[in-house]
């Protein structure tokens, strides 16, 4: 399933990701508020019953999101533990 940016359910997930995030990177030592992403903790496409769960999701800068982005494997434990923090 291709994602649909403009779906209304996506921009709902999107839309409660960023203000749990207070509109900020989350990735630690950056908190940039700017060219901001909602990322998927587990991938888009591996996932499907998390595409839309909150906790799912994680916002980064656009900088940061292209560090991870073919790595989430690698940041899952940290996203995780950031993300079930703010719960």
């Amino acid at each position: 399933m291709k994602r649909q940016y403009d779906d209304p359910v996506y921009k709902k997930f999107r839309s409660e990701v960023l203000k749990r995030d207070n509109k900020q990177c989350q990735m630690p030592g950056c908190k940039s508020r700017m060219n901001l992403h909602v990322h998927h903790i587990q991938k888009w496409s591996a996932a499907s019953s998390l595409r839309f769960d909150t906790k799912n999701g994680i916002t980064l800068c656009k900088y940061c999101h292209k560090k991870v982005n073919g790595k989430e494997r690698q940041y899952e434990k940290l996203f995780r533990e950031i993300v079930d923090g703010k719960i």
